[in-house]
């Protein structure tokens, strides 16, 4: 089975892409999904939370997303040492995951690749790209939050190039138009390659 990573900048579509793939039954896997689900779940990880940020990191048994939010936006130290509680229990629940797929592929969707130097775990990698004020219009729909804390977001994030130049796909989607027709071509091609490499 061949473990596609699916990556791309705030904003940019990834998880509008990985529901597309979803169409041609391929599984997908959102870590981002999973990470907040785990947040809320795992007794595990709201008491080492608390231990982090204080019991105001949960609000009736309920992770305090603006709290928390707040937070990691001021610190890195923050953002680095909620990483180091909940990436490893996501990683560990991936590979359960994996192990109930029957696929030639499936998919890994997760925002930080390149940036915490995972492109070895996959593998191949698809990036999505798009426009950044279209990135911006994005997310601003979407969350509560400024543009000022978006372009934080992206100032430290990998920039697009790069990430398409380190990727063996890029997806541009900067609209609904081009996007299922690229998205059946890597289908069809990441299919090829599951058959070149089981004969």
């Amino acid at each position: 089975m061949i473990i596609v990573g699916l990556t791309g900048g705030i904003g940019s579509g990834k998880t509008t892409v990985a529901k597309l793939f979803g169409n041609y039954s391929i599984p997908v896997y959102i870590a981002d999904a999973e990470a907040k689900r785990l947040m809320n779940s795992s007794e595990q990880i709201k008491q080492e939370l608390i231990e982090l940020f204080g019991n105001n990191a949960y609000l009736n048994d309920e992770l305090n997303k603006p709290f928390i939010a707040d937070k990691i936006f001021n610190d890195k130290a923050y953002l680095d040492n909620m990483n180091a509680i909940i990436h490893p229990k996501v990683k560990i629940h991936f590979e359960q995951w994996i192990k109930e797929q029957n696929s030639p592929y499936v998919i890994k969707e997760v925002a930080i690749i390149f940036e915490h130097q995972q492109q070895s775990k996959y593998d191949l990698i698809i990036t999505v790209i798009a426009d950044k004020e279209k990135r911006l219009e994005r997310v601003l729909s979407r969350d509560k939050t400024t543009p000022e804390k978006v372009f934080a977001i992206m100032s430290n994030q990998i920039d697009d190039i790069e990430k398409a130049q380190l990727s063996d796909f890029v997806i541009l989607n900067n609209d609904m138009g081009t996007l299922e027709n690229q998205i059946h071509k890597i289908h069809k091609s990441i299919l090829q390659q599951c058959r070149n490499t089981s004969n």
